[in-house]
C-alpha cells in the first residue's frame, strides 16, 4: 500500500491524509499507537494512530511524513501541553521514528519555522494557562490508562442568540471586526445603528505591537465619540480615505460616551479574551524587528483589551474571539433572529476568500479553547513535483506563510489560481507574471482574476467550473481530517466568502464536496443572511452585510450572557 501512495505522489496526484490513515488502520500488521493528547486545560484526548511497517528508506520517509501531518493537524486543531505516544515496547523502529518528532517540530530550538509553528502557539498558550512548555513522549503500552470521554455540551443556543441581538437594542455598543488590509467598525446607539467606518492599514508592516494598537484603539475612540453626537469633523474623519491626523484631531475635539458593548473580532487564536497565537502574516513586522524581544512585544498585543477597557462603562460586556469565529456567530444571530434553524448541534462556518477561515460553537453557545487552526491543516501526502516548486509559485502546494502543503493550498483564492493552471492555463491569460521561473499573479490582479474565474464557471467553462468543484471536494477531505479533532455534531456549514458570491459557483462547491461527504450540507451566508435590525440597517449607510456584518456579529458575541 505503501509503494502505491508513493507512486501517486511522484506521479503529482493527491494522497489523501484521511485515506493514508483509514488505509493503515486496515493493515493487519500495522503497529498500533495511542496518541494521547493533554490539552492546556489538563484534560485528556486519545487517538489511534496506527503505524505501518515500511520496507526501504524511502517508505519510511512517507510513514514519518504521514506521522507528522497526524500530529501536525492535532496540535494546529486542539494544542496542548503534552503528546505521549504508547505503544509495545518492542516496536523499537517505530518508537525510533516517534523520538524524532522533537527534531521535526524543533521543539528544544527557540527559533522555529515550518513545523514549529504549532509548538510556539502551544507553548504560548501553556504560559496563558498557567502551565510550562510543550512536550513529547514516547513510553510502553502498560504505562497506557485511557482519557474519560468527554461529556457532550448541550445548551439553548438559539435563544441565547436571540437574547444577545437584543441586548444590542438598548446602550452603546461598538463591534470592531479587525482584517490583515482592513479594519471595519460600527457603532449603535439605544438599537439605532450610528454610524461605520473602514479604515485601510497594513499591520504586517509595524514593527511594534503599539504600531498595531494604537489604530484599533483610535477608532474605538472614534466611534464612542460618534454615539455622543456626530458633528461636521466626526463626518470628515468616518470618511474612508480619511487618515489618522483626521481621526485624531476629530477625537480631540469631540465629546464621547462610554461604551456598555465592544465585540472585537481578531484574525488570530484568542482565548479568553487574549491573543494567544502569535504566527499569523500580520505580525510579520513584530516577528522581524532585531531591536525587540518578539514574545515581549506579542505579550503587549495579546492584553489589547485591557487598553480598551477605559473606553467602557464599568461592567461593561467587553469581549474577543477569533475572526472565523465572528463569522459563525454571525451567521448564527441573525438565522437565530429570523426563527429558521435549530442549533442543539453547534454552528461551523467556513470562510473562502483570499483564505480559508474556520468558524465553530459548541451547542451552548461557548467557543471551545483551543487555536483550530484549519487553514494550515496538512491534507495531501503526494503532489510531490508541486511540492518542489517555491512558495511564492502560484503552482506550488506549499503557502508562504509556513512553508508547508497546507490546506490554504487547496481552498481559498490560491487554490483557485493552482487548480486553474493545472486543469487549463489559458484560464489565466492576462492575470500571471513569471520572473526567474517563478510563476505568480500579482496582488493587483488577484481579485480580478478569482472574478475572472467564477465568471468563467458560471457561463459554462468545463475547466474552469472543475476548479470550483475541486475546491468543494477539498472542502469535504478538510471535514474529514477535523470530524475526529473537533468531534462536529452538526453536519451544516456555513459558508462566508467571495466564493459563495456567484451561484454557479457555489452549487459547484456543493456538488464536489457530496463527492466527498454526501452527507454534509453547504449553507451560502450571503446577503439575505440579514434579519437583525442593526444588520438591516447597514443597506441605508451604503454598506452591505459581507463588508459590515461581522462587525455587527462582534457586538452581539460580546454581548451574550456568559
Amino acid at each position: 500500500m505503501i509503494s502505491k501512495w508513493l507512486e501517486q505522489a511522484k506521479r503529482g496526484q493527491t494522497v489523501w491524509l484521511p485515506d493514508v490513515r483509514e488505509g493503515c488502520a486496515r493493515m493487519e500488521d500495522a503497529v498500533p499507537v495511542t496518541m494521547q493528547l493533554t490539552l492546556c486545560d489538563g484534560s485528556k484526548r486519545d487517538f489511534s494512530l496506527p503505524l505501518p511497517r515500511w520496507q526501504n528508506e524511502q517508505e519510511q520517509q512517507f510513514v514519518k511524513q504521514y506521522v507528522t501531518a497526524c500530529v501536525y493537524n492535532t496540535l494546529s486543531a486542539c494544542s496542548g501541553r503534552e503528546m505521549a505516544f504508547y505503544l509495545d515496547a518492542r516496536e523499537s523502529e517505530a518508537a525510533a521514528l516517534l523520538g524524532q518528532l522533537d527534531e521535526v517540530f524543533q521543539v528544544r530550538r527557540t527559533a522555529r519555522s515550518g513545523y514549529g509553528k504549532v509548538i510556539n502557539i502551544a507553548d504560548r498558550l501553556c504560559r496563558a494557562f498557567g502551565g510550562g512548555r510543550f512536550a513529547f513522549a514516547v513510553r510502553p503500552q502498560e504505562d497506557y490508562s485511557p482519557a474519560p470521554d468527554a461529556a457532550p455540551v448541550q445548551g439553548q443556543l438559539t435563544e441565547r442568540l436571540r437574547q444577545a441581538a437584543a441586548r444590542c437594542g438598548s446602550g452603546v455598543c461598538c463591534g470592531i471586526d479587525i482584517g490583515g488590509t482592513d479594519i471595519k467598525a460600527a457603532v449603535a446607539a439605544d438599537g439605532r445603528l450610528v454610524c461605520v467606518k473602514e479604515y485601510d492599514w497594513n499591520p504586517a508592516a509595524s514593527p511594534t505591537a503599539e504600531g498595531i494598537i494604537a489604530p484599533i484603539e483610535l477608532l474605538v475612540r472614534l466611534m464612542a465619540c460618534c454615539a455622543a453626537g456626530l458633528t461636521p469633523a466626526l463626518e470628515r474623519a468616518l470618511d474612508k480615505n480619511a487618515g489618522d491626523a483626521v481621526m485624531a484631531q476629530a477625537v480631540a475635539e469631540s465629546l464621547s460616551v462610554p461604551l456598555d458593548v465592544l465585540g472585537v473580532s481578531f484574525p488570530d487564536v484568542v482565548i479568553r479574551d487574549r491573543i494567544v497565537g502569535g504566527e499569523t502574516p500580520k505580525t510579520q513586522g513584530m516577528r522581524s524587528n532585531p531591536a525587540a524581544d518578539y514574545e515581549d512585544a506579542f505579550a503587549e498585543l495579546g492584553g489589547l483589551l485591557e487598553r480598551l477597557q477605559p473606553l467602557c462603562r464599568e461592567g461593561a460586556a467587553l469581549h474577543m474571539t477569533n475572526d472565523g469565529h465572528i463569522a459563525a456567530f454571525t451567521a448564527a444571530a441573525e438565522l437565530a433572529w429570523s426563527g429558521k434553524p435549530d442549533f442543539s448541534g453547534g454552528v461551523i462556518a467556513h470562510a473562502l476568500g483570499t483564505d480559508f477561515g474556520m468558524g465553530f460553537l459548541a451547542p451552548d453557545g461557548t467557543i471551545p479553547e483551543i487555536p483550530m487552526e484549519l487553514y494550515d491543516f496538512l491534507l495531501d501526502m503526494g503532489s510531490f513535483p508541486q511540492r518542489e516548486l517555491p512558495a511564492a509559485d502560484l503552482r506550488s502546494t506549499r503557502n508562504e506563510n509556513s512553508g508547508l502543503p497546507g490546506a490554504r493550498r487547496y481552498l481559498g483564492q490560491a487554490a483557485a489560481f493552482r487548480l486553474a493552471w493545472d486543469g487549463d492555463p489559458a484560464l489565466l491569460d492576462g492575470f500571471t507574471q513569471e520572473r526567474a521561473g517563478l510563476l505568480t499573479v500579482p496582488a493587483e490582479k488577484r481579485k480580478p482574476c478569482l472574478a475572472h474565474l467564477m465568471t468563467q464557471a458560471a457561463q459554462g467553462n468545463a475547466a474552469a467550473q472543475e476548479v470550483f468543484r475541486r475546491v468543494g471536494r477539498h472542502i469535504g477531505q478538510i471535514n474529514r481530517e477535523m470530524a475526529p479533532l473537533l468531534l462536529p455534531r452538526t453536519n451544516v456549514r456555513y459558508l462566508f466568502g467571495r466564493f459563495v458570491k456567484e451561484p454557479a459557483c457555489f452549487r459547484l462547491l456543493q456538488e464536489g464536496c457530496r463527492e466527498i461527504v454526501p452527507e454534509l450540507v453547504l449553507e451560502a451566508a450571503d446577503e439575505e443572511l440579514s434579519a437583525t435590525p442593526l444588520m438591516q440597517a447597514l443597506a441605508a449607510k451604503g454598506v452591505t452585510v459581507a463588508q459590515f456584518g461581522q462587525a455587527i456579529g462582534a457586538m452581539y458575541y460580546a454581548a451574550m450572557e456568559r
